[in-house]
């Protein structure tokens, strides 16, 4: 079967036509002090903007006549992209940790793997448990389920962690894994 491959969509950026860029002969005229003029032509418009020695920017391009504002172009558009920078540093990017535990693990192992979820859990971490089979553990898949429980059971009786089973216990051939988060309560 023959893949086809497709190139990536490009982000769409919104562009403002700025001075003798804009092509309409008619304008919906907004001043500087944000007072709207009214339908004016579009020279008297840059006239006017270059009066008051700023730019005539197009707002509103889809509008029957375009709406088009004087303002400082470059301050403009400094605001727009200091503004994307902040909402972008605002997201909220949440890490997947994982920690693999076993059927045979010994209680030193288990308890500091327990501890290490507890932490990544109160950073805001989502937590991924898996547990393999190997060879002949493959034949008792209980013994791993109870593993897990264990696990969780321990979890939860810590403090400030509140579980919440974003993926439950799912089984993949000798694989077990599951996703758990902290639910944060508002108080």
């Amino acid at each position: 079967m023959r893949r086809v491959w497709r190139k990536a969509q490009k982000k769409i950026v919104k562009t403002f036509r700025a001075n003798n860029m804009i092509k309409a002969l008619e304008v919906f005229l907004i001043d500087e002090n944000s007072e709207q003029i009214g339908k004016i032509d579009t020279r008297k418009a840059l006239d006017m903007a270059r009066a008051a020695d700023l730019d005539l920017v197009e707002v509103n391009p889809t509008a029957k006549p375009p709406v088009v504002k004087i303002m400082d172009f470059g301050q403009y558009k400094y605001e727009q992209d200091k503004a994307i920078h902040k909402q972008k540093q605002q997201q909220k990017k949440v890490e997947t940790k994982s920690i693999r535990l076993s059927v045979r693990i010994s209680k030193h192992d288990f308890e500091f793997r327990l501890k290490q979820a507890i932490k990544f859990l109160s950073r805001g971490s989502r937590l991924k448990i898996e547990l393999i089979l190997k060879g002949r553990e493959r034949q008792h898949p209980a013994k791993a389920v109870e593993t897990i429980n264990n696990f969780i059971s321990d979890l939860e009786k810590s403090e400030n962690i509140n579980l919440d089973k974003e993926q439950d216990l799912t089984r993949q051939g000798g694989r077990f894994t599951m996703i758990l988060t902290n639910k944060i309560t508002q108080k």
